[in-house]
């Protein structure tokens, strides 16, 4: 690729949005259905109070392109987050892919959900081809430097954090499957319950009280509720006053 004298910005001479979407052809098979519902129920619940819900970004399964030198190689994240970024692509479209070298800004956390396939890589225990791509431990570690990793094991339900410190990725020792991150005024856990029909442990976003975040179905179901104890606490108001009324000789006019 020819560069030009002063040197151009990467945004203007590198592949846009548009040149890397996320559709490969030759890729096989789709994410089964816990990898399509775990992320969607870290959407529904990601809400940071601290920043507008539209300067937030979270994508799952989308094309992340992170090197300049080489515009073609991209990760595939089970889930990540992007804070102070348009929800939309230049505040007007939807996103083929995440194409850092036009976003300017990197994910703030990244969520991997472990299976047998992936796990090693996930956890950085592959050593790597030089002649191929960088795994996404050194991607997310060494070249994106992502404040926050995190790891969720589908099958034992364990999660694991890492957080970047003097450059590497540290663990965090865990007392409960619960972690704190105080730079999005959210915790992230292991959260036991049904969603979509389905009982099991799930990875969910939880508020500084320690409850957890409620999706929008929770939220309407919690206003059913709390309408339908308002008209039983009227209910039984007018009955207890129907009840004064005729201890008093007055037979009250119901209807």
């Amino acid at each position: 690729m020819y560069q030009t004298d002063p040197p151009r910005s990467p945004k203007d001479v590198l592949p846009t949005m548009y040149d890397l979407p996320s559709e490969d052809p030759e890729e096989p098979g789709l994410p089964d259905q816990f990898h399509l519902l775990q992320p969607r129920l870290l959407d529904e619940t990601f809400r940071p109070p601290n920043y507008p819900s539209d300067e937030i970004f979270v994508a799952s399964d989308l094309n992340l392109y992170y090197d300049p030198r080489y515009p073609l190689w991209y990760k595939r994240p089970d889930w990540f987050a992007v804070l102070g970024v348009s929800r939309l692509y230049e505040q007007r479209d939807l996103r083929l892919s995440y194409v850092i070298w036009q976003e300017g800004v990197h994910p703030f956390i990244v969520v991997e959900l472990l299976s047998p396939g992936t796990e090693k890589e996930d956890l950085g225990q592959t050593l790597r081809d030089i002649k191929q791509p960088p795994g996404k431990w050194e991607v997310y570690e060494q070249i994106l430097r992502i404040p926050y990793y995190v790891v969720f094991d589908r099958y034992k339900y364990e999660l694991r954090v890492f957080k970047l410190d003097g450059g590497r990725y540290a663990e965090i020792a865990l007392s409960e499957s619960r972690f704190w991150i105080p730079e999005l005024e959210l915790g992230l856990g292991v959260w036991r319950g049904r969603y979509q029909d389905v009982e099991q442990p799930w990875l969910r976003w939880y508020d500084w009280t320690g409850c957890w975040i409620l999706t929008s179905t929770e939220q309407e179901s919690q206003r059913a509720e709390q309408e339908r104890q308002r008209a039983e606490q009227e209910r039984q108001r007018a009955k207890r006053l129907i009840a004064q009324l005729r201890s008093l000789g007055v037979e009250p006019d119901i209807d």
